[in-house]
């Protein structure tokens, strides 16, 4: 049987959906600057050019795919080197905090959460939705599966936010995040993406990875700087809409060569292995401090998942119980890090959404625990891409003998008998 391409089985998707839509196929510095063009740039004869210092890197060329949108630009400024472990040496504690959705809105969140990955050193993945590369007029371009052309259950953006949002994206990979995906049209529940097929996978991936590619065509605005990624290169792995969809979603999703997946809930805190050949990255249960009377004293490691334990899904609930709200959520994510840190070092995957529920106070929580945990020797804070690299590299005798040691619990005779 001939294999599916990555490229092939995305462009059919894509091309399939679109006549379904009746639309034509028409750490850091983090500012850098585009290239001039050679048209109308030229210096006069007598000019010499200025010869860069001796400290500044070369400058890659750009090559731009399609009509601009995306570059190809070499290889991603800040990523780690992935080391083997050296025997009889505890594993780094890694942590990923994780964005789904990740559209720049007046909230400011997303520039203020790179900037607070910058002054910490932290790399992290923001699970792009397709739809926020695509301003609200030009909607009837997607056709979701199982639902109307031009319909979804999260808003469509503005032009303007689309812009705002590329170019934050822009901004995060050259500081060293991942771009992953959320899909597009966010369909939960009864009706929604557990119910579809790898084929209807191959159509919404195709769709968002096509809405990503062409930002400048259907926004009008071919004079910015292109995203300085080749998006077929870059895309690795996803989270489904509300942890949902997986068992669908996988076939698909190794058809296309990702290496991961991060979208299954109730995930224990032990290191991970894969399934279909994926990494399978579950959001963790984590130690809920002080629940309330009849509620568990457990949690996944996600900001909208706290929200509903405290509130009972409430998104503006009585302001007297914010700031116990905020400390419960923070200390949470510390509990569920201390669990792994001070034990079995399994990652801990944390998932956010850039909202400002309650009073913003789960932004606020989150970026105290991040404080804290990178804080801490020994601790990497990656993206789940660089997390993957780290596992590619290791001998798998020891990450099978990692797996063997159960949430909340350390080697019996210590790191260095454990992993000699």
């Amino acid at each position: 049987m001939t294999r599916l391409t990555r490229r092939a089985l995305l462009a059919s998707a894509a091309a399939a959906a679109l006549a379904a839509a009746g639309c034509s196929t028409a750490r850091r510095p983090s500012s850098v600057a585009s290239s001039p063009t050679s048209a109308g740039s030229s210096a006069p004869a007598t000019q010499v050019a200025a010869t860069p210092p001796p400290s500044a890197p070369p400058v890659p060329p750009v090559q731009l795919i399609g009509d601009g949108s995306t570059a190809n630009t070499g290889p991603q400024p800040n990523q780690p080197v992935p080391e083997r472990l050296t025997p009889g040496v505890p594993p780094p504690q890694f942590v990923v905090f994780s964005w789904d959705g990740a559209a720049n809105l007046s909230t400011g969140l997303f520039p203020r959460f790179r900037a607070l990955a910058e002054e910490v050193g932290a790399s992290m993945t923001f699970f792009l939705s397709g739809l926020y590369a695509l301003p609200a007029e030009q909607r009837m371009q997607y056709s979701p599966p199982r639902h109307p052309v031009g319909s979804s259950t999260i808003g469509f953006l503005s032009t303007q936010e689309v812009l705002d949002t590329m170019s934050e994206v822009r901004l995060a990979w050259l500081d060293g995040h991942e771009i992953g995906t959320h899909f597009n049209g966010h369909f939960c529940g009864a009706g929604g993406v557990g119910l579809w097929s790898p084929e209807d996978w191959a159509s919404e991936i195709g769709q968002a990875m096509q809405f990503v590619k062409t930002w400048k065509t259907n926004t009008g605005r071919t004079d910015l700087p292109p995203l300085p990624f080749d998006y077929d290169v870059e895309l690795i792995g996803s989270r489904t809409p509300c942890l949902e969809g997986q068992d669908g979603l996988l076939p698909t999703a190794a058809a296309l060569g990702w290496q991961y997946d991060a979208s299954a809930p109730g995930g224990q805190q032990v290191w991970p292995g894969k399934k279909l050949g994926l990494w399978d990255f579950p959001l963790p249960a984590i130690p809920f401090p002080n629940p309330d009377p009849g509620k568990s004293d457990h949690t996944l490691a996600m900001d909208y998942n706290i929200m509903f334990k405290q509130s009972d899904g409430d998104m503006d609930a009585d302001p007297t119980r914010y700031g116990r709200w905020r400390e419960q959520a923070r200390d949470a994510y510390l509990a569920g890090f201390q669990r792994a840190y001070t034990t079995n070092r399994a990652p801990l995957f944390i998932g956010n959404h850039f909202e400002q529920w309650n009073g913003g106070i789960y932004m606020d929580a989150v970026e105290d625990a991040l404080r804290v945990i990178a804080g801490q020797p020994d601790v990497r804070l990656v993206s789940f891409r660089q997390l993957v690299a780290w596992l590619e590299v290791q001998d798998p005798a020891v990450l099978d003998r990692l797996r063997t040691l159960p949430v909340g619990t350390a080697p019996a005779d210590g790191w260095a008998s454990f992993l000699t």
